[in-house]
């Protein structure tokens, strides 16, 4: 997927800046941090997916 963002100044600038340190591309940075964000989901994120899941699973088992 490709994601088109739009960054403050002061973001961007901070972005830029913390990938030269890194010794990366800003868009490799930006790709490892959401990488990072959404590899691990926040607990209300992993409640209302059971939720979800629970309330949807005979749908789900009818178009399986």
């Amino acid at each position: 997927m490709k994601l088109d963002i739009e960054l403050s100044p002061a973001h961007t600038e901070r972005l830029r800046q913390e990938a030269e340190r890194l010794n990366v591309t800003p868009e490799d940075l930006a790709r490892a941090a959401l990488s990072d964000l959404l590899s691990e989901p926040d607990e209300t994120f992993k409640i209302a997916a059971e939720r979800v899941l629970r309330k949807n699973a005979d749908l789900y088992r009818r178009l399986a």
